[in-house]
């Protein structure tokens, strides 16, 4: 691709050069030498440019969990922290939580009464049970004696048995009383920022009721869909480079996760990205751009317009521009060699030579020599 477009802006330039022999004859039969030309001038400039394909992917967190209760009842608290004021208010989105903090209550005592009665239910069974295993092990005495019959041991075994068996489900019942009383605290699952808060002091909650939405923005992922024709060029551990608008600078990221079935509707495959993010500079919901081939997107380089190019008379297969140059009072029109790259457009780059913001002659360049005198219009 690159040799052809080379070549498509040689044929450019040689047309111009077959142009400027002949205009030139006719210059030098019917313009005064000494006359200035009018010319048009434009500086070098550094565009922009890119190698590939770009594709734009959206910033998600690497976590992100919605907190549900799981006991009924009536908030009770919520969690506090400092206002900017100074005063304390409730914690908000975009406040940062730390693992294990509670950031939600609901009213216990029902279940502090309910994990009471459990423990006493639990109280009397082991009391049953220590009854019920000395009159067995008294009974089992006597029977090993011939003192007591078959059927009298057999009945303080079952009496035992099924004591036990109370005593196991009142255990149960503890487990669970103590449970549901931890379930009234509804506590942040990892470090994360708050996204969303849905309750108040007050609220009725039940299961499954969404109090707070969590997200973790320590890592993040940049998510993008690939065509089939690309899928080939990513690859699991690949390390790309990933540009936002909202950043001054790039940021690399690590493939984390390739689909492995392109979507339905849009026919793509979604890949992720896992990029680091320390410092929170990456939000949810940000627009990053990539290309597969892992280089950053802005690519710089000078160029001018392919007007300003003309043939090197110095060098076979040389091109060059033509400057302006202020000499006893007159503009004069110098050579100057340069080393051509790709078009882009109707300009062209230009890899040696000539530096940012020299000015070089756009319109009459093919009309004239070095060291002719020029006449600059706007």
């Amino acid at each position: 691709m690159q040799d052809a477009r080379y070549y498509k802006s040689s044929l450019v330039i040689s047309f111009a050069a077959l142009a400027l022999m002949g205009v030139t004859a006719c210059r030098q039969e019917g313009v005064p030498a000494s006359s200035a030309l009018p010319v048009r001038v434009a500086p070098a400039q550094t565009i922009t440019v890119g190698s590939g394909v770009t594709y734009s992917a959206s910033i998600v967190p690497y976590a992100q969990v919605d907190l549900s209760f799981k006991s009924n009842g009536y908030i009770d608290k919520i969690l506090q922290v400092r206002s900017p004021s100074g005063g304390m208010r409730n914690v908000d989105p975009g406040d940062w939580v730390e693992k294990g903090t509670v950031l939600a209550l609901v009213h216990q005592q029902d279940y502090i009464d309910k994990l009471q009665q459990a423990k006493a239910q639990l109280a009397r069974a082991r009391a049953e049970q220590e009854k019920d295993k000395l009159s067995f092990d008294r009974v089992s005495i006597l029977y090993a004696a011939k003192s007591a019959t078959k059927p009298e041991y057999d009945s303080a075994k079952a009496q035992l048995e099924t004591t036990t068996a109370s005593v196991s489900g009142g255990e149960a019942q503890v487990n669970e009383g103590q449970i549901a009383l931890a379930y009234c605290s509804l506590q942040a699952p990892f470090n994360a920022w708050v996204v969303k808060r849905n309750v108040d002091v007050g609220s009725l909650v039940g299961p499954a009721t969404n109090g707070f939405t969590l997200s973790d923005t320590r890592s993040v992922k940049a998510v993008f869909g690939v065509p089939d024709t690309s899928i080939r060029r990513v690859k699991a551990g690949q390390m790309l480079m990933i540009t936002t608008d909202a950043l001054p600078h790039p940021v690399m990221g690590r493939v984390s996760s390739i689909s492995p079935s392109a979507d339905q509707k849009s026919r793509v495959f979604s890949v992720e990205i896992a990029i680091p993010n320390p410092k929170n500079e990456l939000k949810s919901g940000m627009i990053a751009s990539l290309t597969l081939d892992g280089e950053q997107l802005p690519q710089s380089v000078l160029a001018v317009p392919l007007s300003a190019v003309v043939r090197d008379p110095g060098t076979q297969n040389g091109f060059a521009v033509l400057m302006t140059e202020n000499e006893s009072g007159s503009t004069i029109a110098r050579l100057r060699p340069v080393e051509l790259g790709d078009t882009h457009g109707n300009l062209i780059a230009v890899k040696g030579g000539l530096r940012s913001g020299e000015r070089v002659i756009t319109s009459g360049a093919t009309l004239l020599k070095n060291g002719d005198k020029v006449r600059i219009i706007e």
